[in-house]
């Protein structure tokens, strides 16, 4: 039979022919299928990687959601900081904006800035605000959606 256990208890009459099969049953039956638990292993390691991949992407995109925000900041510091104030107003100056026409009144000598493209109109929240060319190049850079009127 191959075991010499089951073989002396046949002899000895202690146990049966259809015990002996019934205990090689159960105790295949009982043994880890090694198939399945590689199968498990695969599953498992397959899920840590969907999810390492699914962490990668999210990490990503609040990374890249922080440097805009970043960016954000750093074009309305600019637009603090460097903002000009309008000096006797005198003229309007029109400018288009989503569409529809819209004017600021401003100097003599700002709106020929204007037109010359020494200046430009950036929105600051719900007003305009003027800066300078190279002010304007670094919103630009940062937020070019906040520039509203500039001739370069």
């Amino acid at each position: 039979m191959g075991n010499p256990f089951q073989d002396q208890f046949l002899k000895a009459g202690l146990v049966n022919k259809k015990q002996v099969k019934k205990a090689k049953h159960e105790k295949r039956v009982k043994r880890p299928n090694k198939d399945a638990s590689k199968q498990k292993a695969n599953e498992a390691m397959a899920a840590k990687k969907a999810q390492e991949r699914q962490n990668q992407e999210l990490n990503r995109k609040l990374q890249q959601q922080r440097q805009e925000e970043e960016k954000k900041a750093q074009a309305r510091q600019l637009i603090a900081d460097h903002g000009l104030e309008i000096e006797q107003p005198e003229e309007f100056y029109h400018f288009v904006e989503d569409n529809k026409i819209k004017r600021l009144q401003v100097s003599g000598n700002q709106v020929e800035g204007l037109s010359r493209g020494q200046l430009a109109i950036v929105k600051d929240d719900a007003s305009y605000v003027l800066v300078e060319a190279k002010v304007a190049h670094k919103i630009k850079e940062r937020q070019g959606e906040l520039i509203i009127a500039w001739h370069q």
